[in-house]
């Protein structure tokens, strides 16, 4: 397939494979690998929207350019999971194509998604805090820590219809970006696959579960007049969302396509592991 392409990356076709494969092992990881590098994740994701947000706090950028330099500069945070290492929500929606296959327990899946989730909050939140405690959002004669507020407040004030829909376009992207970045041989091939998709969902201003985690937490340390109950109902919504696009219209979408033919009448769910 490559050739018939004359492309040097990986096919579609063994995308799919490697991604198959590749959530076999996440989803077998250790417990304390696999929380361990969940907060690796969510730092590494805040990480990226502090970028963002010093960006986005330059009041004499037009709001496009604002927003698409935005999203090129929290592309950090992607690419520091994919190159470096870690274990991210958002992008382990891709796991469900190793369920479909037969090749991981359901149990597995939930447990992965639940562990994973739960430690990218404490990475995103704690980060938060520590950038809340560095006196960072003071910088810029206070812009940077004024940018911050609003950023939660607005987050937090959206409808739950348009937090899960914002969170399932988001998803569609950044495992879309993962993708990409599964066909690339090279660091450079993989950093380029992920610019593009999550410069897009940024400047779009659609809504990530794990963004969310460190956006709502600095604005709460900053004094914003939001709850831990507003920042619940921002993240409900949009991490339904979030699973819809990278599961569903993502996950399920390319195994249908290049990996069901392969696994009809195969074992039980959960043969491996």
């Amino acid at each position: 397939m490559p050739e018939i392409f004359g492309f040097d990356c990986y096919s579609p076709r063994e995308i799919a494979e490697r991604v198959e494969t590749v959530g076999v092992a996440k989803a077998n990881l250790p417990i304390t690998s696999m929380v361990a590098l969940g907060v690796l994740a969510g730092g590494f994701i805040g990480l990226g929207a502090m970028f963002a947000t010093l960006v986005l706090c330059d009041a004499g950028l037009s709001f496009a350019v604002g927003r698409v330099l935005a999203g090129a500069v929290f592309s950090l945070g992607l690419i520091l999971v994919v190159i470096a290492g870690a274990e991210l929500f958002t992008g382990n929606n891709l796991l469900v194509m190793s369920y479909v296959a037969g090749r991981i327990h359901i149990r597995k899946l939930l447990a992965n998604f639940t562990i994973i989730y739960l430690a990218n909050f404490i990475g995103a939140a704690g980060l938060a805090a520590i950038v809340a405690l560095s006196g960072h959002a003071g910088t810029g004669e206070g812009a940077v820590g004024r940018t911050a507020v609003a950023l939660a407040t607005t987050k937090v004030a959206l409808p739950f219809a348009e937090a899960f829909f914002r969170g399932v376009l988001c998803n569609v992207l950044v495992c879309l970006a993962v993708w990409l970045a599964m066909a690339g041989r090279t660091v450079a091939d993989k950093i380029l696959a992920i610019l593009f998709p999550v410069t897009a969902f940024v400047a779009a201003g659609f809504e990530h579960s794990v963004a969310n985690m460190y956006f709502i937490p600095l604005g709460l340390f900053l004094g914003a007049d939001i709850s831990l109950a507003d920042m619940l109902r921002n993240l409900v919504p949009v991490t339904l969302g979030n699973l819809l696009g990278g599961a569903g219209m993502v996950g399920l979408v390319y195994h249908t396509i290049y990996r069901r033919k392969l696994t009809q009448g195969g074992g039980s769910h959960g043969k491996t592991g």
